[in-house]
């Protein structure tokens, strides 16, 4: 499991998995100097082109963003460091590959340094680039087409496990109809929301998890008037939100869909045609929703000026009783239950205004991909890591103990770091079936580590696998994604391009301009604000890359 880097707010959660596994004896893995050859499981040729050895060994050079947590990660691999550790190791002892860093750098300046270096095309020979930067870099002719270099070289596993968010990734990295990037794709499913809510306080004050929009905004409301805590003080209140309200923990988009309003999404409207979801009309009830609440002090009057960080630090401090957030709130809410062991937190479906199913809204997840600088010799190599990456982790010769977790994330070390969109769900799926029929062989690497958790959790009263019972347990996080995803209710972003020239133009001020609108009509503006933004949204460029994007959208229905 990865806990997202809560970038925007400057919120980085690392919860690290304690794992005793031992790799099984007989895969054949890369150990004291052991070349791994020949096949693997009836199921692997290490000398297959994906994973052939280059010799004499090749150079690859890279740059990379550092920080603080990263530093004190390799300090734990005594030993080992950013280039000289067990996954460059691997890569120059199977592969024939030598990484290096041109240069390393920290938050900011890494920005900095990475704007300059593609603005004067000094390019590493693979480079982490944004979609935006993707298609600069392509435009300016500084990087190759892969199309040929994946199809060749992609193993068989690479190709299904990369495939396991549709084709969109693909689409995403390809500009006039070549790929000009490998994507490394997130989990778009993952970005499934629920609301959490103290039960202790819903029995305290004899109240029923909601089932309708109607039933969060009263509960929310007894929240905040009717002293859930019984310490006699006017000091809860009903939902927090940060300054950036589309955040993955504490935002507002699944609030907002419970009036079918997808703010942050491209949508189809009933005619078929891509919209995107912030100029709808349902937005605006979804706002003044939230105007209510802010008015009757269910928010808390300076969200505006609050990041993740103090949110949270508010939320463990028993302010809050509620909160809406992806499958890794448990870990957001721990800190509170930790201070209060009273305090029993669960997940529960996102509910609609009619009572109906609410549809799930699920953002693109993926934004970053590898490219190749025009001139470099071994294009292929990048096909080449993700190969050796993923089927160390997750393939017929995974050693996950050793090159994922340790228990510290060991697969951090590497300069790529790709991963199966789906393996969260799929150890969700294999910890059920271990609890329904008491076999514990069913149970893979990750889901084995997590059960350990739970188990030492349920048995032993060890309070760091609380949060992973919250998500994985029966009544858990995932049981609910289960079964959105039965219900149909997840909702899929409908544009998966990459992003048009008027995007890369207008996207920042039209992101702006909505984040600003919307606070203020939270704060207290007149919700008539909305019916201008729209028109000012449409101006500034919104009718030209709605146009745009159907334009995609048509040519993909023709493929």
């Amino acid at each position: 499991m990865r806990i997202p880097k809560w970038s925007v707010v400057g919120l980085v959660l690392t919860v690290t998995m304690p794992l005793s596994m031992l790799a099984s004896c007989d895969r054949v893995g890369v150990s004291d100097g052991e070349e791994v050859t020949g096949k693997t499981d009836g199921q692997y040729i290490y000398s297959e082109p994906g994973l052939e050895k280059y010799d004499p060994p090749i150079e690859l050079t890279f740059v990379r963003e550092t920080s603080d947590d990263l530093d004190n990660l390799i300090k734990t691999f005594q030993g080992e460091t950013l280039e000289d550790n067990r996954w460059t190791r691997l890569y120059e002892q199977v592969l024939g590959i030598q990484i290096k860093y041109d240069w390393t750098a920290k938050g900011t300046l890494y920005n900095q340094k990475l704007g300059v270096a593609l603005a004067s095309g000094n390019l590493p020979d693979v480079v982490r680039v944004d979609a935006d930067q993707l298609r600069q870099l392509s435009n300016a002719g500084l990087i190759q087409d892969l199309t040929e270099a994946y199809e060749k070289y992609a193993a068989p596993f690479t190709k299904e496990i990369l495939g396991q968010e549709g084709s969109g990734p693909f689409e995403a990295a390809t500009v006039d109809g070549k790929l000009m990037g490998i994507p490394e794709t997130s989990s778009s499913i993952e970005g499934a929301q629920y609301i959490w809510i103290r039960t202790d306080w819903l029995d305290r004050l004899g109240l029923q998890p909601p089932q309708t929009m109607n039933d969060l905004l009263n509960i929310s409301k007894a929240f905040t008037e009717n002293d859930p805590d019984r310490n006699g003080k006017n000091d809860t209140l009903g939902l927090p939100v940060t300054q950036y309200l589309w955040d993955p923990v504490m935002g507002l988009s699944a609030f907002m869909a419970g009036y079918d309003a997808f703010p942050n999404i491209w949508i189809r409207d009933p005619s078929g045609k891509l919209v995107y979801g912030a100029v709808q009309p349902e937005v605006k009830t979804a706002l003044k929703a939230l105007q209510d609440m802010y008015r009757n002090g269910e928010i808390d009057e300076e969200f505006m000026f609050k990041d993740g960080i103090k949110a949270k630090a508010e939320l463990t401090a028993g302010k809050y009783g509620m909160m809406y957030g992806e499958q890794w709130g448990s870990f957001v809410v721990q800190g509170n239950h930790e201070q209060d062991p009273e305090a029993r937190w669960q997940a529960f479906p996102i509910v609609s205004a009619t009572g109906k199913p609410a549809k799930v809204p699920l953002r693109f997840a993926t934004h970053q991909f590898l490219a190749v600088r025009k001139g470099f010799q071994h294009p292929e190599a990048i096909v080449k890591l993700f190969n050796l990456h993923l089927e160390k982790n997750w393939g017929a010769t995974a050693e996950y103990e050793i090159y994922y977790s340790t228990p510290y994330p060991a697969w951090q070390l590497s300069p790529v770091t790709p991963y199966p969109a789906l393996k969260n769900l799929d150890a969700y799926y294999q910890i059920e079936e271990a609890r329904r029929t008491g076999n514990p062989n069913v149970l893979k690497d990750e889901a084995r580590s997590i059960q350990k958790n739970i188990e030492a959790y349920l048995t032993r009263g060890n309070p760091s696998g609380w949060g992973w019972e919250r998500t994985y347990g029966p009544s858990g996080a995932f049981s609910i994604l289960d079964r959105y995803k039965r219900n149909n209710q997840l909702l899929y972003e409908s544009f998966v391009g990459a992003p048009t020239d008027t995007m890369i133009e207008k996207q920042s001020i039209l992101d702006s301009l909505t984040m600003d609108t919307f606070t203020n009509i939270i704060l207290g503006h007149p919700i008539d604000e909305f019916d201008r933004f729209v028109e000012e949204w449409h101006r500034l460029g919104g009718d030209k890359m709605t146009a745009e994007v159907n334009e995609w959208y048509s040519n993909k229905q023709k493929d």
